[in-house]
């Protein structure tokens, strides 16, 4: 779930970086339109909102007719676009409302202009036309975006590490821990006096330890208070009353997170351990 997490993360800063692009390019456009305009000697009609066709692709028109020089349309859309930080490859087409047909076009790559169709200085006389923009390299001149971007990927490959980091060392304790037993979703170490379940390590007393190692060597059988009391207390020459009970009671709690284990009491008979 963290590396979906991360992922989307990067994926919504590369989103915002496009959302940038499209917003900034119809802000740029509109002030294209706004200069071509006023070439044209109209200060009164409305340029209309830029219309996205498709990604990266942008269409501007006019409300009224209107004359276009094509050097003035190339300088007013290279400043423009410089100014909005947008990218420096693109193809514009300057289209006759009525038939579609493509009056001027050129293709801009970094700063050097090829004409598709030679016509350079040729002025488009006074007519309904809609110009379209279409990035033909989106790579950004802007170097905070650019920032952006290399600082997302940076950030997603050392929380990446720091993830992967984190697992080393629960790996280490199931692969350098000596030998272990499984008791439902516990691990129980008997020489280090231990338990573990997931990453939780619950430590055991000695006699906790000896009193579960007997009952893991019989799972699900009932074995007698006497014969638990000899072989943890009386064989060590200790005679006790009630401490098998206590230690008994201890177990349970230190059992109790996994519900499939069960230390059972046999009224007048001894203990069970049901897994």
């Amino acid at each position: 779930m963290l590396l979906l997490a991360l992922f989307l993360t990067v994926i919504s800063c590369t989103t915002e970086i496009n959302t940038s692009i499209s917003d900034n390019t119809k802000l740029a456009l509109r002030d294209v339109g706004h200069r071509l305009l006023l070439s044209s000697q109209d200060s009164i009609s409305l340029v209309k909102p830029v219309i996205v066709l498709t990604d990266y692709k942008y269409q501007l028109t006019f409300e009224n007719t209107l004359t276009i020089h094509p050097d003035s349309l190339v300088a007013f859309i290279k400043s423009s676009f410089k100014k909005a930080n947008l990218p420096v490859h693109y193809l514009t087409e300057v289209l006759n409302c009525k038939d579609q047909e493509v009056a001027y076009s050129y293709q801009m790559k970094q700063n050097i202009e090829n004409g598709i169709i030679p016509c350079g200085g040729r002025v488009l006389h006074r007519g309904c036309y809609l110009i379209t923009v279409k990035f033909t390299k989106t790579t950004l001149n802007n170097s905070s975006n650019k920032l952006l971007i290399g600082i997302s990927i940076l950030a997603f490959l050392g929380l990446l590490l720091f993830f992967f980091l984190r697992q080393k060392p629960k790996e280490l304790v199931e692969v350098k821990q000596g030998n272990y037993t499984f008791i439902g979703s516990y691990k129980f170490y008997p020489e280090q006096n231990k338990l573990i379940k997931e990453a939780t390590e619950i430590n055991l007393s000695k006699k906790e330890c000896e009193i579960l190692s007997i009952f893991i060597e019989r799972p699900n059988q009932i074995i007698k208070r006497e014969e638990l009391s000899k072989k943890v207390w009386e064989d060590h020459g200790v005679i006790v009353g009630r401490s098998l009970d206590t230690y008994i009671s201890k177990l349970r709690k230190k059992l109790q997170e996994d519900p499939n284990i069960k230390l059972t009491n046999v009224h007048g008979v001894g203990y069970k351990l049901e897994l």
